[in-house]
């Protein structure tokens, strides 16, 4: 039996008055009924969908409830890039004025040119969300992810209040809103109070809690989370027309039901931008919800259109920070933790402090040079400094709190000892200090197992082995199931070991072998470079393999021998005997070599002479036509050698747009400055 009209009309306005409901509840703080009766009018609404399941509708605030569990979230890529804006560093109000700065110079506006109108915001902590409107429903949601591709949340996102299932009035055929899902902190108390009394995990922040439960495979999860949106941007729109003003924009999503914040303001010039900085600071630790910045966009589209992109940033956008968040606690101890690159770094232990959002037990110190620079001494009462999500660091003891002379922290005799020497705590190799090095570092590059994961990522690399196919994920699988250890177990894997991996199956596996035996063959300057020797990049290996021509004549070398190689300095030189003095390094080495590894000996084909040979050319910004290893080959081919840092041995820096601080060195050196016509001309002339 099929439902008459008048069950027809009434669900249809349960529906548009439960979202009315809604809205004024989740949106504008404001409830309109009571909860008994807002209760009420949801199940008679459910009991209608039950009884005439042809009623039910994607839109229908009944599907908020969540859904059957999902295996995996499918990956959706953006129709337009969610791209991240840049962020200002400098949290004084010259941060405004730099801003406006800039963005008057693209514009080639002078004094004489009126004031830029900018758009305000706040910078909310929370998880960035694209929201895809057809027709004015809902249909898909999905993470930043990479800004290219992101993962459908759909179902978890349904469940979120402050999101309007179906757009109220006359919506466009599509409607992408760009926003952020975040949680209150008043909600994120209730939350972790539940969560503790359930015997569960607590989050750390509001952030992570939001971020957490937008990626629960149980739709039903991210349910039962306080979750909340703000939408400040769009994505993809059709048959829209478009407001002249990004403000403009704020105002019609509000006007279509989205939640918009009130904490925005359009104004005019760096004074302008600065004042909402300063005041929006003020306001920050009475906001319900935390903020680490503000945001600052050009206000007039047709303005933002002219201005562009840069790299993957806009030009017209910025992100002005607040200064980090400090507190005091006491240093209980010093650990030290060896990293991906082998750098072993000291790591403080502290008394518990919340700070930043999160209660901060450990806490960076750098270096050595670091702990002497600030005088970090083990039971000092230290400031405590978190910024956002990066990991908190000791700004420095609060001395006049020292109670007694306490001791010096050495970071070299913490460690272990291994032939009288200081050694790894996680491989015993040596651990070395260069001399004008600030990090201490682990020799065990090929054996170590805290660079595992780095040095067999480095070792498949591109310009290295050039094992297509073994990336991140894949060794990320390997190196956790124990399956390779050090890269010659690479040669070792077979068929059935990488198709039982997830993702993989039986066709990717064989790829994948078939890449590995390729890889066999290989020159000696790619082996050389893909050992990972500290310092040693592509065109040191490729020196060192044109000057010894074998692999056992570099590993036999001493530092004097070594430094007769063409920019190879005692720092270089160092590095190369400390790593091949290493015996588990030699063995790897070995086996590689017995897994079938091989290159030709004797030295290799000199690169093509011309009259840029031994020419060093550093390369800086993005150039207008060419990519960095485009223009790199093109300076090779010629004879010449691109560095990666500016130094008085450098004859020619080539800059395009956004060149940084290797410029300014360049400027200073008084080193020849050209852009990329520059550098054709200069190859084609040959002088």
């Amino acid at each position: 039996m099929s439902p008459d009209p008048a069950i027809i009309e009434r669900t249809g306005w349960l529906r548009a008055e439960l979202a009315r409901h809604e809205h004024a509840y989740y949106v504008l703080d404001a409830p309109t009924i009571p909860d008994a009766e807002y209760d009420r009018l949801y199940r008679e609404l459910e009991d209608i969908e039950t009884t005439w399941p042809e009623l039910a509708s994607p839109d229908s605030p009944t599907r908020r409830v969540g859904g059957k569990p999902l295996a995996q979230f499918r990956a959706v890529r953006h129709r337009v890039p969610m791209l991240s804006i840049r962020t200002e560093t400098d949290t004084e109000e010259s941060g405004a004025f730099a801003f406006d700065a800039r963005v008057r110079r693209e514009l080639g506006f002078d004094e004489s040119d009126p004031a830029v109108e900018y758009a305000a915001e706040l910078k909310f902590d929370g998880l960035a969300m694209s929201l895809r409107y057809e027709h004015g429903v809902l249909v898909q949601a999905a993470t930043r992810g990479d800004g290219e591709t992101g993962e459908d949340v759909t179902a978890n996102v349904r469940t979120v209040r402050a999101i309007p299932l179906r757009l109220p009035g006359d919506a466009p055929p599509v409607l992408e809103v760009r926003g952020e899902i975040y949680m209150r902190r008043d909600d994120f108390d209730t939350l972790n109070a539940s969560q503790m009394a359930a015997g569960e995990k607590v989050f750390v922040n509001p952030r992570n809690a939001a971020a957490g439960s937008i990626r629960q495979l149980d739709p039903g999860i991210a349910a039962r989370r306080p979750l909340r949106f703000f939408a400040y941007g769009l994505g993809e729109v059709d048959g829209w027309d478009l407001p002249a003003t990004h403000a403009g924009v704020l105002d019609a999503l509000a006007a279509h039901g989205l939640p918009v914040c009130e904490h925005r303001a359009v104004l005019v010039g760096a004074a302008g931008l600065a004042q909402f900085h300063t005041r929006m600071g003020a306001l920050r630790a009475s906001l319900a919800f935390d903020i680490d910045g503000v945001v600052y966009k050009v206000n007039a589209l047709a303005l933002q259109r002219q201005l562009g992109f840069v790299t993957r940033e806009p030009r017209w956008a910025v992100a002005h920070k607040y200064p980090a968040q400090e507190a005091v606690t006491r240093l209980r101890g010093i650990e030290v933790q060896v990293g991906r690159t082998g750098a072993v770094t000291p790591v403080a232990r502290l008394e518990p402090i919340f700070v930043g959002g999160v209660t901060v037990t450990n806490a960076t110190l750098h270096n050595q040079d670091e702990i002497d620079r600030k005088d970090v001494r083990i039971g000092d009462w230290v400031v405590v400094r978190r910024a956002g999500d990066v990991i908190p660091e000791i700004v420095g003891p609060v001395v006049d709190r020292r109670e007694h002379d306490l001791p010096r922290f050495d970071l070299l005799a913490s460690l272990p000892l291994r032939d009288g020497l200081p050694a790894c705590p996680v491989c015993g190799s040596h651990v070395v200090r260069g001399e004008d090095e600030a990090v201490a570092r682990c020799t065990g590059g090929l054996y170590c197992p805290a660079q595992r994961k780095q040095a067999l990522l480095h070792f498949a690399g591109r310009r290295a082995m050039d094992i297509e196919g073994l990336g991140d994920k894949l060794v990320e699988q390997l190196v956790d199931a124990a399956i390779v250890k050090t890269p010659v177990d690479i040669y070792r894997l077979g068929i059935l070991a990488l198709a039982n991996l997830e993702r993989m199956g039986e066709k990717s596996a064989q790829n994948l072998l078939a890449a590995i035996d390729s890889s066999r063959n290989t020159t000696l300057s790619r082996f050389i470079f893909a050992l990972g020797i500290r310092n040693v990049g592509e065109a040191t290996a490729r020196d060192l393999a044109l000057h010894f021509g074998s692999l056992d004549a570099v590993m036999a070398a001493d530092a004097d021998r070594l430094q007769q190689v063409p920019d190879v300095g005692p720092v270089v030189a160092k590095c190369i005997v400390d790593f091949f003095a290493e015996a588990h390094n030699r063995e790897v080495i070995e086996q590689l070599r017995a897994a079938g590894v091989r290159w030709e000996e004797g030295a290799p084909a000199p690169i093509a002479a011309g009259a840029h040979a031994g020419k060093t050319f550093v390369l800086t910004g993005t150039l207008p036509t060419m990519t960095r290893d485009e223009a790199k080959a093109l300076i090779e081919s010629h004879g010449g050698k691109v560095a990666g840092s500016v130094s008085k041995k450098t004859d020619y820096v080539v800059a395009g747009a956004d060149a940084g601080s290797k410029l300014a060195k360049a400027e200073s050196l008084g080193i020849d400055i050209i852009d990329e016509a520059g550098l054709l001309a200069l190859l084609d002339r040959g002088d």
